[in-house]
């Protein structure tokens, strides 16, 4: 083997492995994510621990965003009853 050509076809074979490891892995399909979580106990306890921990995650920070809401509306409704220059147009 020709000296020269031994470090190019090592880069070459490099980047191709590089590429390899840094590609994004491909998507389960759906139908066989579905097919593992209704053959495998433990995969369907998994998933449905990871569900319900998702829904709830969801459930707080939708409950969190009401109550800043509220308490904004709140905090408006305050001011609008401190406000002096309201009071003196009413008397």
């Amino acid at each position: 083997m020709n000296r020269s050509y031994a470090p190019t076809r090592l880069r070459e074979r490099l980047t191709r492995l590089a590429r390899a490891l840094t590609r994004p892995g491909r998507p389960v399909p759906l139908l066989d994510e579905l097919v593992r979580i209704e053959s495998d106990p433990a995969y369907r306890a998994l998933f449905l621990a990871q569900l319900d921990a998702a829904l709830d995650e969801r459930h707080a920070a939708a409950q969190t965003a009401a109550v800043a809401e509220i308490e904004a509306a709140a905090e408006r409704l305050r001011a609008l009853v401190r406000s002096p220059g309201d009071h003196e147009r009413a008397a």
